[in-house]
């Protein structure tokens, strides 16, 4: 039997490139990461042997990456080794968008564009400490004593 690629999914962010391979109820998984490749193994629940073998873009810190199991995936943290830099695509090789492997894609729901996000999470930031000046010099909240029993207010719907 013939080895197959695991669907593959990756998002860039400024310190690291992580990867998910989706395997549900994988088996034998081994994970070898090193500066400037990735080597991704394991069998899936019908037996069958899965390989993904990836050349990075870019330099990695192979001994600050790491990579978690689940029921459904295998996820690395790939280290960068130049923080903030952004990552045009995962792989060295500039393939062209036919050519593109189909078990690799870009994980959109995690995709972000980062570069130059210092400015606005600061602006956020900023925004939000204004917002907590104006909830915290509010006067007191209203007492509540003057509200009406549930006797008094079962009598107002039967009116």
């Amino acid at each position: 039997m013939a080895r197959q690629h695991a669907r593959t999914l990756w998002y860039d962010r400024p310190k690291y490139v992580f990867m998910e391979f989706c395997v549900e109820d994988s088996t034998d998984v081994h994970v070898l990461i090193e500066d400037h490749r990735i080597v991704f193994s394991c069998k899936n629940a019908d037996g069958v042997e899965l390989y993904n073998e990836i050349k990075f873009y870019a330099k990695v810190n192979s001994k600050d990456s790491q990579d978690k199991r689940s029921s459904r995936s295998i996820t690395c943290f790939v280290r960068k080794w130049k923080e903030k830099v952004a990552w045009p695509r995962l792989t060295k090789e500039d393939i062209k968008v036919l050519k593109w492997p189909v078990w690799l894609s870009v994980d959109f729901d995690n995709w972000r564009d980062w570069e130059g996000d210092e400015e606005v999470e600061l602006a956020h930031v900023e925004h939000y400490a204004e917002l907590l000046k104006k909830v915290s010099t509010k006067r007191p909240p209203p007492a509540m004593d003057d509200l009406d029993d549930d006797s008094d207010s079962a009598d107002a719907t039967s009116n």
